[in-house]
């Protein structure tokens, strides 16, 4: 489900599951979509057709309600850049749940899946515009009840939706715990995303929770960690896991507050730089296919039960 609607999961081609078109950190509990969109269109526009320039042909845009959340904004994008563009629902618990609304600390699961599940029918904020994936954060370790909610939120919300479950996380306790609820409400671990787990040390972490079937994303690329990405993913491709891992920049964005939205970081890093590097170490061209094109394909896919959804 793209911001212009529903396409068919073989028509998302290259894509990067992890990014940012704007950001507003001090927006706190209250969204404002609009605010600033004439100014962040402006701003990444130019890199989001440069990155159609590279081969992309999709982007997930990750930014969670309350933190900057615009979906129009991203439809113009859209239409402008001819790339696809993803938005998500869900709340964002991380940094001690300091962007969640405050109907979010005593809701149950099913109200905040409630809520969730009703963007996916309606659309966002009146806008039509439908999530194309629910995009969660919690904290490192033990979830706390207010994370575990959010967790088995998202979970019942995917069960009715087939949305895919993004969820940034802190490290590979915090993962584990999430997968702990799954498994406890009926979900499998192909319905999860395992955000910034490039964060995690231990690197048997990973290969655990491949192993479990989760979707491992080493996101934040950049000039200078090409090369400790390519070993993450060499390591995850020589236990014959490279089919349940993602790579993305947690790239861009205009940020509100900052003079001309600060810098925006590009998000072409992986197409010249990880590809290049990937190839040189002996990674196929079909290896390469499948971790740009057929992985994000599956994670992204909206199923319900193991079924793909007819939208």
């Amino acid at each position: 489900m793209t911001v212009q609607g529903p396409i068919r999961a073989a028509e998302l081609g290259p894509t990067l599951p992890h990014e940012h078109v704007f950001l507003d950190f001090e927006g706190l509990t209250v969204e404002q979509p609009g605010a600033f969109a004439d100014a962040a269109f402006t701003a990444a526009l130019p890199h989001l057709r440069l990155l159609k320039d590279v081969g992309c042909h999709s982007l997930a845009e990750c930014t969670p309600a309350y933190l900057g959340r615009d979906p129009v904004l991203l439809q113009r994008l859209a239409q402008a850049s001819g790339l696809h563009l993803l938005t998500n629902t869900g709340y964002y618990g991380a940094g001690q749940n300091r962007h969640l609304p405050r109907h979010a600390w005593t809701a149950t699961a099913d109200e905040l899946a409630g809520r969730w599940l009703a963007e996916w029918r309606d659309g966002i904020a009146g806008t039509g515009i439908r999530p194309g994936f629910i995009k969660i954060g919690v904290d490192s370790g033990e979830l706390s009840n207010v994370h575990r909610a959010l967790v088995r939120a998202a979970c019942r919300t995917h069960l009715a939706s087939g949305l895919t479950i993004a969820a940034h996380t802190g490290d590979g306790a915090a993962a584990f715990d999430e997968l702990s609820v799954l498994r406890e409400e009926g979900v499998a671990p192909s319905a999860f995303i395992w955000v910034h787990a490039q964060e995690e040390k231990d690197t048997a972490v990973h290969i655990r929770a491949g192993e479990a079937g989760a979707w491992v994303e080493f996101d934040h690329v950049s000039d200078e960690t090409v090369g400790r990405h390519a070993d993450l993913v060499k390591l995850m491709r020589n236990r014959g896991l490279l089919g349940r891992v993602l790579v993305s920049h947690d790239a861009g964005w205009y940020e509100a507050g900052k003079p001309d939205g600060g810098k925006f970081r590009p998000y072409d890093t992986v197409f010249k730089k990880l590809l290049p590097a990937l190839k040189e170490s002996g990674f196929s061209e079909d290896e390469i296919h499948q971790l740009l094109v057929r992985n994000p394909r599956e994670a992204f896919a909206i199923r319900i039960r193991g079924q793909t959804a007819k939208t």
